[in-house]
């Protein structure tokens, strides 16, 4: 009779083990698209992958045996993978946000917890040989191990917490960001990418609430089902990783990056006269806002003025964002068009294509929010007055 080393509980770890190597894979070798964001996501994924075989390996009720039996020697070894997990991650975020985004030195940080803990390991379990880890692994009682076991385990977690709120911090970022670089910004869903983010840093915020129930009922010895969060996480991540990969497949569609942000006194300090001037002359005469992919490198590229400091004079003399600026100008073009008599049989969705908008939804909102009333009441009060 086959030996059963999966309970149904299991199942769930064992699934979210092969969805993420089976779309690590997948990204690697088949997806094409931003290969740097592929390759993060992937080796988000792998990490993920090692968590449940951790949280196998080492309180599996069955599947912990047969682990002793095959060799010691996997014990812990994919535990160092919590503390990777939540890196990639971050990193794949700011891959995705950033334009040409490239690892800097002091990223080297974000690994520097992984290093400390696989040299702790090295010396705590790898060191010894195969009789001590069998007769350890044996004897073995999660309640009776080392207090300060503890406390790495809940430093872990705070961390992993910790890195989920920069991932939150760099999708508000860009939120604000994108309306200084795009005019057309309709065709950015960012709901994927907040579902995600958010879900993980929930299930992270689970692991502390874990740890510290944990930490609470053997040293003050109140009882709190620990295990129970602990399942409900694992369930949580299966969803989340499914959930990610049905998503993944549309990033190239629905996302733009932003220009990372650096810090410049004296560009932030000084505006040309000249380049306000030049900007105003050549929307007047030259109208590129009726480009309907215009963004702020093409009008940079137009009006020969660099990127950053046409945000800048853009964001300060004009007070506005690039997204408000070049819209505005759009909607005073659709004033002109609406207020001619010979172009009363054209239609709203033409107006608005005419003038620039990919949105109908944009056009509307704007026209009001500028003019106080919707285009077509302002096309009747022109009618009206004519």
């Amino acid at each position: 009779m086959s030996t059963v080393i999966f309970n149904t509980l299991d199942l769930a770890l064992v699934f979210t083990i092969y969805q993420c190597i089976l779309f690590a894979f997948f990204l690697v070798v088949i997806k094409k698209g931003n290969k740097q964001s592929n390759l993060l996501l992937a080796f988000f994924l792998l990490s993920y992958a090692a968590i449940p075989l951790d949280t196998l390996i080492n309180f599996g009720e069955d599947f912990r045996q047969y682990a002793i039996n095959f060799t010691p020697n996997v014990f812990y070894i994919f535990g160092t993978a919590y503390w990777l997990e939540a890196v990639f991650l971050l990193f794949y975020v700011r891959s995705l946000i950033y334009k040409k985004y490239r690892f800097k030195k002091h990223d080297l940080l974000y690994l520097l917890p992984f290093v400390l803990y696989f040299i702790y390991e090295i010396g705590n379990w790898y060191m010894f040989d195969i009789e001590t880890k069998l007769a350890i692994l044996n004897g073995y009682h999660l309640e009776e191990q080392p207090a300060y076991t503890r406390y790495i385990n809940l430093f872990r977690e705070c961390f992993r917490t910790f890195c989920g709120i920069l991932c939150l911090i760099e999708l508000l970022h860009y939120q604000q960001q994108i309306k200084n670089e795009y005019a057309d910004i309709e065709g950015v869903d960012l709901t994927w990418l907040k579902i995600l983010i958010i879900g993980f840093l929930i299930i992270r915020i689970q692991a502390v609430l874990v740890t510290l129930g944990f930490m609470t009922s053997i040293e003050l010895n109140i009882v709190i089902n620990y295990p129970l969060l602990g399942q409900l996480s694992n369930f949580m991540t299966m969803f989340l990783i499914s959930f990610l990969i049905f998503f993944n497949l549309g990033i190239s569609k629905l996302f733009t990056g932003i220009e990372k942000p650096t810090v410049n006194n004296q560009e932030k300090n000084t505006i040309d006269p000249e380049q306000i001037t030049a900007l105003t002359l050549y929307m007047k005469e030259h109208k590129p806002y009726l480009n309907h992919l215009l963004n702020i490198d093409n009008l940079a590229t137009q009006v020969f003025i660099p990127p950053r400091q046409l945000s800048q004079v853009i964001n300060r003399h004009f007070e506005q964002n690039f997204f408000e600026f070049i819209n505005g100008y759009r909607i005073e073009e659709s004033k002109a068009l609406l207020s001619i008599e010979n172009n009363a049989k054209m239609t709203m969705l033409e107006i608005m294509d005419q003038v620039g908008f990919n949105s109908k939804a944009t056009f509307n909102t704007f026209f009001k929010k500028i003019v106080g009333m919707t285009p077509t009441q302002y096309r009747k009060e022109q009618s009206n007055q004519t």
